[in-house]
């Protein structure tokens, strides 16, 4: 059973999770030829403040722009 773990920055409408979800399905599936019943994703959505690179948290980075 495929398990796939996504985490991403917060702020995706729910068509584009869905649709991120759907096509990490139909990779797996076409890749490993697991039935999609038995594919498991789960998107993790990441507050700006919550994720950094080099000590700097995307806010920031965003914020320095």
């Amino acid at each position: 059973m495929p398990f796939i773990d996504v985490t991403i920055g917060l702020g995706r409408s729910p068509e584009q999770i869905r649709a991120l979800i759907h096509e990490l399905t139909e990779a797996a599936h076409r890749a490993l030829g697991a039935p999609k019943e038995n594919i498991r994703v789960v998107i993790r959505e990441v507050p700006e403040t919550h994720w950094a690179a080099g000590d700097v948290t995307v806010a920031e980075r965003r914020a320095a722009r």
